[in-house]
């Protein structure tokens, strides 16, 4: 893993998730495949594998740069901003 610029900014402890699953699949009644956690804000959204890559497009939109794997037994982390994990 890298560090990067970005993780020094995160809060600690993390966010507490916003919810249990994407709330933008929910609403339109997709199936996200697998979720990720906004370490900035706690916002849950769908993977690039998903149709709808809602945790994407939540950097795109907040400019939230690091997320992590919010599925259980995972805990790696990616940064939209340096394009990698860290």
């Amino acid at each position: 893993m890298n560090e990067c610029s970005h993780v020094v900014g995160l809060p600690h402890p993390e966010p507490a998730p916003l919810g249990e699953t994407c709330p933008e699949c929910l609403a339109i009644g997709s199936h996200p495949v697998q979720l990720r956690l906004c370490l900035v804000c706690g916002h849950v959204g769908c993977c690039n594998s998903s149709p709808y890559r809602h945790a994407t497009e939540h950097f795109k939109e907040s400019g939230h740069p690091v997320m992590r794997s919010f599925e259980p037994g995972d805990s790696w982390r990616w940064c939209f901003v340096d394009g990698s994990i860290v």
